[in-house]
């Protein structure tokens, strides 16, 4: 399964956000699963792209032809793919996913997340959307989601296919559908 991941190329203010893309990243390796990401080497993104590869996993960097980020390439990935654009890269990375994860991230973060949410809520695409909410990151946006449902421009529907936790273990039965006993 391709799990594709967003996060930062930052890592955040002290050590949590780190850790639970070093989590992350070692499920993704250890259940054999394949990370697909944006190809950098620091920050979140590398955090993640590291414990998958320490852990045995595959990991696919996807960059687009952007200077800044071209410059941030990590140099040890299984497979890399170059795009022309960031629109370019966006759409190779829902292409090739079985799942989405969202990793604390800024506005690039953010902008790959609603539009996976957006397709989703027109079943363009119909994979598993994770909100990694380590110490409550997403919370603030999970209430944008409600308010956007008690208004009436969404419906509940369009959001059953999201989890928020922070508990890899829920994310991982979540990813896989797997039920509970």
């Amino acid at each position: 399964m391709n799990i594709v991941v967003y996060c930062g190329s930052s890592s955040g203010i002290g050590d949590k956000y780190l850790e639970s893309a070093r989590v992350l990243g070692k499920w993704i390796g250890e259940s054999g699963n394949t990370l697909v990401y944006g190809g950098a080497s620091k920050g979140l993104m590398g955090a993640v792209s590291n414990a998958t590869l320490g852990a045995g996993g595959k990991v696919i960097g996807v960059l687009p032809n952007v200077p800044r980020i071209q410059a941030r390439r990590h140099q040890g990935l299984t497979e890399y793919i170059d795009t022309a654009s960031m629109a370019e890269r966006k759409a190779k990375m829902i292409e090739l996913a079985d799942a989405f994860v969202a990793l604390p991230g800024g506005i690039g973060t953010l902008d790959e997340l609603t539009d996976v949410m957006s397709l989703s809520s027109l079943d363009i695409t119909t994979c598993p959307i994770v909100l990694y909410d380590t110490d409550g990151y997403y919370q603030p946006f999970k209430a944008v989601i409600r308010n956007i449902i008690e208004n009436g421009f969404g419906r509940d529907e369009y959001f059953s296919r999201m989890l928020f936790s922070d508990d890899i273990k829920e994310i991982s039965k979540f990813i896989t559908g797997e039920q509970e006993n």
